[in-house]
């Protein structure tokens, strides 16, 4: 304690900023591995939607990062010598701009989000294999197993081919019905 008391009352509170954000930061980073979510936003007239997105830029993570940058970029800047405006002024760019980083990347990985609904008109022009016999003229419904979405599913089908469709027949999804059922065509090498 007595290093800190040796120090002015202008370096003690960067100190002070600096020791209070990293501990808050710690904390929010620890939630975030452990699956917490200590998000709140501050409601401001500078929040803003880009294209319906969620573009944040004043958050409580945003805030405790500012304050955590601004403390150790002025610690660093008075202990390079510099005065007291170009030291906040120093402090106060680079938290600005640890926020903005922030605010990007927290909208870029907003837009990662995939619903994962299928969505079965994708499976249209897709190739796959006879799982269980489909009968020939719509006779019988069968099941073939298809990539749809990038991810092998077992869906019903029929076929409209002369004849039956066995097992192990690579065939080629033509249309879907309104019921998710699915029309397969024999898969001739042209």
């Amino acid at each position: 304690m007595e290093w800190f008391t040796n120090l002015d009352w202008f370096e003690q509170t960067f100190w002070i900023i600096a020791l209070i954000g990293s501990l808050f930061f710690t904390i929010m980073l620890v939630a975030t591995f452990i699956g917490g979510d200590i998000d709140a936003d501050v409601d401001a007239d500078v929040d803003f939607d880009v294209d319906g997105g969620g573009f944040h830029f004043f958050t409580i993570k945003n805030l405790i990062a500012f304050f955590t940058i601004f403390g150790w970029s002025g610690i660093a800047a008075l202990d390079a010598d510099f005065g007291k405006f170009a030291t906040i002024a120093i402090a106060t760019v680079c938290g600005i701009v640890m926020m903005l980083i922030m605010a990007t990347m927290f909208y870029f990985v907003s837009k990662l989000n995939d619903s994962g609904t299928l969505n079965i008109q994708n499976a249209i022009g897709a190739i796959g294999e006879v799982y269980l016999t489909v009968g020939a003229e719509r006779s019988r419904i069968g099941k073939v197993s298809v990539r749809i979405q990038g991810s092998l599913r077992e869906m019903e089908a029929l076929t409209d081919e002369d004849k039956d469709l066995e097992t192990g027949t690579v065939v080629s999804v033509r249309a879907v019905t309104s019921n998710g059922i699915l029309i397969i065509d024999r898969l001739t090498n042209k």
